[in-house]
């Protein structure tokens, strides 16, 4: 009699039900989401630490063109064509570069150049005004 009770009891047993895990694709979900808005920051923040970058080496060419001193006029002429040549980004400043520059000419590759004339000067002194309006 133990034997069938017990036999009865064990007939009302159902087997186990299986439960749908998906933890382990929600934990790879995380991490796959949590890594791409990583890399997106830091994307971001290093885009903007590279314009600001541009913009500081600009403000720097601008400052050495503005400091130049005028009394050797070789030396000079081949400082102001370099950094000119460096801030002319944008149309205007390259149009202003290109009728500069032969001005500069004169002043470079001779052994003994004449002081800088006036008229180089103004020019040199308008495409220094616009580079500042600009920065």
């Amino acid at each position: 009699m133990n034997e069938q009770n017990l036999t009865a009891q064990l007939k009302d047993i159902k087997p186990l039900l299986e439960i749908p895990d998906s933890s382990y694709y929600i934990y790879w979900g995380l991490i796959i989401v949590g890594s791409l808005l990583l890399l997106g920051i830091l994307f971001f923040v290093a885009k903007k630490l590279w314009e600001n970058r541009k913009i500081n080496l600009a403000k720097g060419y601008l400052e050495k063109i503005k400091a130049i001193d005028w009394k050797d006029a070789k030396h000079s002429a081949y400082e102001a064509t370099h950094y000119a040549r460096l801030l002319a980004t944008d149309d205007r400043r390259k149009e202003l570069f290109s009728q500069l520059e032969p001005m500069l000419e004169k002043y470079k590759y001779k052994k003994e150049v004449e002081e800088v004339d006036q008229d180089t000067l103004n020019k040199f002194n308008l495409y220094v005004q616009v580079a500042d309006e600009s920065i």
